[in-house]
């Protein structure tokens, strides 16, 4: 009978992000609106500064994000075709140089070597 135990593990960057984005959305635009009602400002001013400061803070995380996400891809996307130099430069040393991650992980060393091949 297969294992069928999940975790949720895998998910929790996602959930971090959006943990700590609200958190800071909270936080800037509450402090915002305590800042402009210290000034003595109309309910409207108020009002206004904190539409305000959502809106730039929503703009400020989306922007954020994309290049968060553009950066890591450009960086993948670099370390593959680094890889694939590799690979074809010296075949035999990449199979040996995946068989030894596979042992790290506590794979047999044969089965290791076979699997990187």
């Amino acid at each position: 009978m297969p294992h069928s135990e999940t975790h949720r593990v895998d998910r929790i960057g996602w959930l971090r992000a959006a943990v700590l984005g609200a958190n800071d959305g909270l936080v800037s635009t509450a402090s915002l609106v305590v800042g402009v009602a210290a000034a003595a400002t109309s309910h409207g001013g108020i009002l206004i500064a904190g539409v305000a400061g959502l809106a730039a803070g929503a703009m400020s995380m989306a922007a954020g994000e994309y290049v968060s996400v553009s950066s890591q891809s450009d960086t993948e996307k670099a370390d593959l075709a680094r890889e694939a130099v590799e690979l074809a430069g010296d075949h035999e040393a990449e199979t040996r140089e995946l068989a030894g991650i596979y042992v790290g992980r506590g794979v047999a060393p044969d089965l290791a070597t076979e699997v990187a091949r």
